[in-house]
């Protein structure tokens, strides 16, 4: 009787091994979902946002142009007023991307996925 009792605790071992084996993977697949979804949606939203705020910058750009177009006597000197300030802008931050931009973007997308629920 003895070996019936080993088989049988070595295949109740089995089936539990498997059963956990299943359940790991299966919390592994559900956490990887919600992750994904987490960045997915905080992506989606961070977009909706910079839409609007792309909108808001344009018209505001728009009525600076016109505005100081107007006080300088000819419209079109606005826009170059406009313009040359965003060549400005641009050219800091190419010079310093790195820090301002890829670091920061870099450790948020990290940091939300590896964060724990």
């Amino acid at each position: 009787m003895e070996p019936n009792a080993t088989t049988n605790e070595n295949l109740n071992l089995y089936e539990k091994a498997e059963n956990y084996t299943k359940t790991s993977l299966e919390l592994l697949k559900l956490k990887t979902v919600c992750s994904v979804a987490d960045g997915v949606s905080s992506l989606a939203s961070k977009i909706a946002v910079g839409i609007v705020v792309a909108f808001f910058t344009l018209f505001l750009n728009i009525g600076l142009s016109l505005w100081i177009g107007k006080e300088l006597g000819e419209y079109y000197f606005g826009f170059f007023i406009m313009a040359l300030f965003y060549l400005i802008v641009a050219i800091i931050v190419h010079k310093s991307h790195h820090r301002l931009i890829k670091t920061p973007i870099g450790n948020s997308i990290i940091s939300s996925i590896l964060k724990e629920k």
